[in-house]
């Protein structure tokens, strides 16, 4: 009833959800392009829509009182961005553990423009040997989804080259606040 709920919801919004179920229980789900708080919202609908059962991660300042425990029970994992506290270690063990497990994360970190992607999900992929679903949120189509999924290489240039090639086209709800799909050079695993 919740799944039928969702669909009517997204359908009545002007969206239609698409999802190529993963070959693999685990994997990361980069969310591109987060450019609004509704960003959120719409992809709550998908979740429930399409019955993937997915984690994700948000900073620590939305899981407030009275709010926490429902964003829990939503998938929701809070991370302090303001100091390093070893999380990627954290989720590779947390992959080990659960026969299933997809994480959603917006590589650019802020729904605000940022000059590039964050590149954690990157490496934590690369750590724990799981592939990367491409996940979508285009207003101009009004589509969202998973279709995609790829093995990353190591090589961060042609890898972020296939993800460029994917989202080329696929626009957020305020596309200049749009990231690019780069990390910062010379940096490492950030």
């Amino acid at each position: 009833m919740v799944q039928r709920l969702a669909r009517g919801l997204l359908s009545l919004l002007g969206w239609r959800a698409e999802l190529v179920w993963p070959a693999a229980p685990r994997g990361v789900l980069v969310v591109y392009p987060h450019t609004s708080n509704w960003d959120f919202f719409i992809g709550l609908l998908w979740r429930f829509a399409t019955g993937f059962p997915t984690r994700w991660i948000g900073k620590d300042t939305i899981f407030r009182w009275p709010i926490t425990g429902l964003l829990e029970r939503l998938g929701g994992t809070p991370v302090n961005r303001r100091e390093s506290t070893g999380l990627i270690a954290q989720l590779v063990a947390e992959f080990e553990r659960r026969p299933w497990m997809w994480l959603a994360i917006a590589p650019e970190g802020t729904r605000a423009r940022a000059d590039r992607w964050r590149s954690g999900f990157y490496h934590l992929a690369l750590a724990a040997k799981v592939p990367v679903g491409l996940a979508f949120i285009d207003y101009g189509a009004r589509v969202l989804g998973v279709s995609t999924y790829i093995e990353l290489q190591g090589d961060e240039e042609a890898d972020l080259a296939r993800m460029r090639a994917f989202y080329a086209g696929k626009t957020g709800k305020h596309p200049e606040q749009a990231s690019e799909i780069r990390f910062r050079p010379g940096r490492g695993a950030r």
